[in-house]
């Protein structure tokens, strides 16, 4: 199996949003759809490479978020063989998107066109649904599916054994090429930093020798990734724990969490102009509601 990158494109910018090509003898698979907006990218990306949209599969969604697998309602037309497997929590979003587009449109407002664009529902004779734990062949491998929540609930991770590759979504978070910086991407409404932090366990536990993300492309500093993830997450809960503590505002939070992340991603050796591509794979904005959102959750439940 031969695995290529396919960039999305995304919002006219370059290495923001991946989508993976999974190639076999016979049969190709891909992992991730990407944004309704990023069709004709993911399309193109496939014409390029020699592949006809009837070899395409399979179809694996690390989780239904709009920058995943918001094109998968439009994409079961357009592939018209493949097979499209997801969590058993996100498969009601697939069927009727409605409640998603709601949820999404609370937090995008007028935006969501120019971001996502539609997404349509996907028929449920076309989805495959998982719990984590299943074997699936695709492209001449087996796909092990491995439930790994925190960033949302319905998220899943798939391990290629035979590479040793980790398609990881966003439970091993944003890393743009070139960079060493790791990111959490924690927007509301299902963070949950617990969670979390066992699912990064659990992904050492898989040992991959590659994490593929979505936010973007494959790294091989595997330890060393998770641990500037995992130690991030920590720390930047513990900010919003405390500025929460102090009665400060959500702007307020933001400002703070702006200054602090991009000092830390230009100590890592980004360049100034790095910090806007990181903000259109996770803005502040949206990282500190979710974890403002977690921290009060857990607040009411202790």
């Amino acid at each position: 199996m031969k695995i290529e990158t396919i960039d999305l494109d995304f919002m006219g910018t370059r290495e923001i949003i991946g989508s993976f090509l999974l190639r076999g003898d016979d049969s190709s698979a891909i992992v991730e759809t990407g944004p309704t907006t990023c069709l004709d990218a993911l399309l193109g990306g496939l014409r390029e490479r020699g592949v006809a949209p009837e070899e395409v599969r399979e179809v694996f969604l690390t989780h239904v978020h709009l920058d995943h697998a918001g094109a998968s309602g439009n994409l079961t037309e357009l592939l018209p063989n493949a097979t499209f497997y997801v969590h058993e929590i996100g498969y009601p979003h697939l069927v009727d998107p409605e409640k998603l587009m709601r949820s999404a449109t609370r937090i995008y407002g007028d935006r969501m066109d120019e971001l996502w664009g539609e997404m349509r529902p996907v028929p449920e004779d076309r989805l495959v649904v998982l719990k984590g734990g299943e074997e699936i062949q695709t492209a001449g491998v087996t796909l092990e599916a491995h439930y790994t929540p925190g960033h949302a609930y319905h998220h899943l991770a798939f391990y290629e054994p035979g590479s040793g590759a980790l398609f990881a979504g966003d439970v091993a978070g944003i890393r743009l090429p070139g960079q060493s910086y790791v990111r959490p991407p924690t927007p509301p409404p299902e963070v949950d930093v617990e969670m979390w932090q066992r699912s990064i366990e659990l992904v050492r536990q898989i040992g991959p020798e590659c994490v593929y993300l979505t936010h973007f492309g494959g790294f091989e500093d595997v330890g060393r990734h998770l641990g500037e993830l995992e130690q991030r997450l920590q720390e930047w809960m513990l900010l919003v724990q405390e500025r929460l503590d102090e009665g400060k505002e959500q702007e307020d939070i933001v400002e703070e969490l702006t200054v602090r992340g991009d000092a830390e991603l230009l100590t890592e050796g980004a360049e100034p102009e790095d910090s806007e591509r990181y903000q259109l794979a996770g803005n502040y904005e949206m990282l500190v509601a979710g974890l403002m959102k977690y921290v009060t959750q857990q607040r009411k439940s202790h």
